[in-house]
């Protein structure tokens, strides 16, 4: 049965002398606490919010006096039902107010173009409730993983843990681990990279380091183990851009194997010069980026916790593979 996963709520309220000149977006955020400022903002945008009858911007300055209504949803069109789909779920950890799971490799996190049903979301709605923060296709995702990307994931299923946990990653208060195999291997142990990250001016499903725009981002990295023709490496973000980890190995000459998009793919591969090794890495059928370990603060209890989880069986099979190889004589 289909699954309504958008409130039907309405508020009214009258501004008040004390609060004449806030921002329209700031003004309902402290009025409904329970609902992000992103999330306001895109129900003003929805025209979901009417000021004095009228519609109006995030921007907007309320004056005392004024009359706010907000209508949280008319009804469920198309868009706005999830049908639940009973999935295997790897779960690492759930309580009443999260729920952390081992994404598999291949699995769409939320709906978006291109892929309606079928998604880890639908998922998680048949084994539980979800945030309803997100609606109506990203109910309690706080954050997400690529699609062939594998690896922990948490997601919220209260409104206070969504907040919280939205606060703790803008904030950079969790810690996110990941492990990369990738092409060749860098001439330091360890070592950081520090860029600007945004769309790519000609290649717009693309991200890419800028010079003089984007968002800020920084990875951290350290060889785990070293093949020569490629390497393994445990990668630590501070910021969570969109292909942050790709795009920067990437960016270093070290993409990641079997990544497409960004110079890993079957062209990189052809030009391995181990036999051996050139079919094993022709082999990988996804990029090899997998989330390892996630770390954040509990957002009722405050206390720290900590989720790993291993890579999945294609990964440890090439890392496996590498490994006879590099054992069986020189070629790596």
């Amino acid at each position: 049965m289909d699954k309504k996963i958008t409130p039907l709520r309405e508020y009214d309220f009258r501004v008040s002398e004390g609060r004449s000149g806030q921002r329209l977006d700031l003004f309902l955020s402290t009025m409904i606490p329970d609902l992000s400022r992103s999330h306001l903002k895109r129900l003003i945008k929805e025209n979901r919010v009417v000021v004095n009858g009228a519609g109006a911007k995030p921007s907007h300055e309320v004056r005392a006096g004024d009359s706010i209504s907000v209508k949280m949803a008319e009804g469920p069109g198309p868009d706005e039902l999830l049908t639940p789909v009973s999935m295997l779920l790897d779960i690492l950890f759930e309580d009443e107010e999260l729920i952390i799971v081992n994404k598999p490799p291949g699995l769409v996190v939320h709906p978006g173009a291109g892929h309606t049903d079928g998604t880890l979301v639908h998922g998680l709605l048949a084994h539980c409730t979800l945030a309803l923060q997100g609606a109506p296709l990203r109910p309690g995702i706080v954050h997400r993983l690529d699609k062939d990307t594998s690896g922990v994931l948490v997601a919220a299923k209260s409104e206070r843990a969504y907040l919280n946990l939205i606060k703790q990653f803008k904030e950079r208060e969790v810690r996110k681990e990941y492990l990369a195999m990738v092409y060749g291997c860098p001439d330091k142990r360890e070592g950081e990279i520090s860029s600007l990250l945004g769309r790519h001016p000609t290649e717009r499903k693309k991200i890419a380091v800028l010079q003089n725009r984007g968002r800020p981002a920084l990875s951290r990295w350290m060889v785990v183990k070293d093949w020569g023709e490629a390497s393994l490496l445990s990668v630590r973000i501070e910021t969570g851009r969109t292909h942050q980890i790709r795009v920067h190995l990437s960016h270093i000459g070290h993409p990641v194997v079997g990544d497409e998009a960004y110079g890993g793919g079957k062209r990189r591969a052809k030009n391995v010069k181990c036999g051996p090794v050139r079919e094993a890495l022709l082999g990988a059928g996804r990029q090899m980026l997998h989330a390892a370990r996630l770390e954040f603060n509990h957002p009722l209890t405050g206390r720290r916790v900590l989720a790993t989880a291993p890579p999945p069986a294609d990964f440890t099979a090439l890392q496996e593979l590498l490994d006879s190889l590099s054992r069986s004589g020189p070629g790596l």
